[in-house]
């Protein structure tokens, strides 16, 4: 089966469906719209898409449709970083950590998470 992959489009608007849980396609256009230049049609339509796609799943109530996210932050986030490493980074996920620990600067909670992770993988099991 072919995994899902949301189009920077549908990512935007599962940003505001994480953020505001159930809503309509009123809800994320006008919180689109405080941003970015988009017509109720175009929101209208992506999350159209959405729902075929299985993103997202609609429940009717009141005579409204309430859409809410199917697809859920970690899946987005794990296939976004799939598509890094694999292109950008060449399949290594040392480069990936070495860049991003040079870019930003991580606290020393951070750190330390991050080494008691690792850890995780010498303990003998």
């Amino acid at each position: 089966m072919e995994q899902i992959k949301p189009t920077e489009s549908e990512l935007e608007i599962l940003l505001v469906m994480w953020q505001m849980g159930q809503c309509t396609v009123r809800d994320v256009h006008d919180e689109l719209a405080k941003n970015k230049d988009t017509g109720y049609t175009t929101t209208l339509k992506l999350m159209q898409n959405m729902l075929e796609k299985g993103l997202i799943e609609r429940e009717s109530v009141q005579n409204k449709h309430l859409y809410k996210a199917v697809f859920s932050r970690r899946q987005a986030q794990a296939s976004a970083l799939d598509k890094i490493i694999s292109t950008v980074f060449k399949g290594s996920t040392t480069e990936l950590i070495v860049q991003a620990l040079g870019q930003h600067k991580a606290s020393k909670d951070e750190i330390d998470f991050l080494k008691n992770y690792l850890d995780q993988f010498n303990s003998p099991q």
